[in-house]
């Protein structure tokens, strides 16, 4: 596939709204951005898609006024612009919302969305006109949201609404929508999907940065898709397919279905009776749930963000204290064990969020690779670690995941939140542990990891492993599990076979509509 300049390209209007010409952005040694030529039209959705480490949020950062290019230039409308910050776009009609959500939990909706820029009333805040503005904003682009409802009380694609609101009371014509639908349901997703739609038909432009090929299909007009930080490919995305854009992202063929074959369930390895963890002064975090993991079987687990599903994997892991029931792995009870002692019961762990949980930033990715193994041979000799041993390991396990790592002495901390993702991953899956509780295991990686990933997990299902899998993402629930169960605040309301569950019911489950009527 061509990257040399001479790029197939579905050609936008003559005048873009939004375009950038030879952009640079170097971190010492690493090109992150080289040379990119990107152009938005008015009232396009236009898709910004990449594997790890592509470019894209280096990319987006600097149209945004976050980064400074070290080469090229930005233009609006023709003009071109210069911004030493966020602000600086803001007031050129630039908005952006970022996957993890910039607001103010203790705050009403309409305090979030005018903070900045309140109506005034001499020296005093005018909260009326504040509040009639919001709700005259709300109605206008179809996002339904009350201006006095506390935040901190809203579900995730709420909150999501007031992110948009937020960028739209400030006029803006350009949207970035940074991973929009990484936690939100089915439903919610298609709800943003129509305002995405109304937004472009009021002639506002959306730059969409997702992973997920479905999307891209169902809302873009036209994708760029960005390789080693270089343009390699502009598509029209009527004239495309969910292959080539993957083929043109990896520069290989990747497959879009899981091969799994038939489960062969055998002995319980994890098992949660009566869990109960209490809230003050509300209904429990987790309400007496009870669960069973056998090995050779993926169980999924689906709920909406918010509903009790990390308190629940905390309190199996050993880093949430119970208030009530049992934790059993292979029928040992391990309810007053640490998390020390539940990982060598037969627990391998792989935490929702990589930084502060899965990973020590500092550390070299041979030691973080060597976490749980450091005591033990082949990593230890004599009660001492050997420190070549560990950094054979890690280069081996570098490789076989495809981290993009200078060397495996390097800290993870310098990695991106993919590469990142694949150094916890690779070493919870090398443990060969009976229990595997993966919780978002391919959040924010590329399509290729993904499919690598969904293999590993697929083979410790036929290596007879137990494996509860926590995922926002339907469509990968659906692809491995055997069985699904919904949570919804803090109880699991439905355990769903695989071949009984589809999109549309699994969302209204997790939107706590009782399985009878769903």
């Amino acid at each position: 596939m061509p990257n040399d300049g001479s790029l197939p390209t579905a050609s936008p209007p003559a005048a873009p709204e939004l375009s950038a010409t030879g952009i640079v952005k170097r971190y010492g040694a690493l090109l992150a951005n080289d040379h990119i030529d990107l152009s938005v039209a008015r009232g396009e959705i236009h898709a910004v898609m990449g594997e790890n480490g592509a470019g894209k949020s280096t990319l987006m950062s600097i149209l945004y006024g976050l980064q400074q290019p070290d080469e090229g230039r930005v233009l609006l409308r023709g003009e071109e612009v210069h911004f030493r910050s966020a602000l600086d776009a803001i007031g050129k009609g630039m908005g952006m919302v970022h996957q993890a959500f910039k607001l103010f939990h203790s705050l009403s909706v309409w305090e979030n969305i005018v903070y900045g820029a309140e109506p005034r009333r001499g020296v005093f805040i005018d909260r009326a006109a504040a509040r009639r503005a919001v709700a005259d904003l709300a109605a206008r682009h179809r996002l339904a949201v009350d201006p006095d409802a506390i935040v901190s009380k809203l579900s995730v694609g709420v909150r999501q609404r007031v992110e948009i609101l937020k960028a739209l009371y400030r006029d803006a014509r350009i949207l970035i929508l940074d991973e929009p639908t990484a936690v939100l349901t089915p439903q919610e997703r298609d709800s943003l999907f129509a305002v995405m739609r109304h937004l472009a038909a009021e002639g506002r432009t959306i730059l969409f940065v997702t992973h997920k090929l479905h999307e891209v299909m169902a809302i873009t007009d036209r994708v760029t898709v960005l390789r080693d930080g270089r343009v390699v490919e502009r598509m029209t995305t009527a004239e495309t397919n969910p292959r080539e854009i993957v083929r043109a992202m990896t520069g290989r063929s990747v497959s879009l279905t899981v091969e799994k074959g038939l489960s062969h369930p055998g002995a319980t390895l994890l098992e949660a009776i009566d869990l109960t963890i209490a809230a003050p002064g509300g209904k429990p975090l987790v309400d007496k749930i009870a669960l069973k993991v056998r090995g050779g079987e993926i169980v999924g687990l689906a709920g909406v963000a918010g509903n009790g599903q990390s308190e629940l994997v905390e309190a199996l892991v050993g880093l949430r204290r119970l208030d009530g029931g049992k934790v059993l792995v292979g029928g040992i009870d391990v309810t007053d064990s640490d998390v020390a002692a539940r990982r060598a019961a037969g627990i391998a762990y792989i935490p929702e969020d990589r930084a502060s949980v899965g990973s020590a930033l500092a550390a070299s990715a041979a030691d973080n690779l060597a976490m749980g193994f450091h005591r033990t041979p082949p990593l230890a000799r004599g009660g001492l670690i050997d420190a070549a041993a560990v950094a054979r390991r890690a280069r081996a396990l570098i490789a076989k995941f495809g981290v993009k790592i200078a060397s495996e002495s390097a800290p993870v901390g310098s990695l991106s939140g993919g590469n990142l993702q694949k150094v916890v991953v690779a070493r919870e899956l090398s443990h060969a542990a009976p229990a595997l509780i993966a919780e978002q295991p391919t959040r924010g990686v590329d399509v290729g990891a993904i499919e690598f990933i969904h293999g590993q997990l697929v083979a410790e299902r036929a290596a007879g492993r137990a494996v509860l899998l926590v995922s926002s993402e339907l469509s990968e629930i659906l692809a491995l599990s055997d069985r699904i169960l919904v949570m919804y605040e803090g109880r699991v309301l439905a355990d769903v076979p695989q071949d009984k569950a589809n999109e549309e019911t699994l969302g209204l489950l997790m939107a706590g509509r009782a399985p009878e009527a769903a």
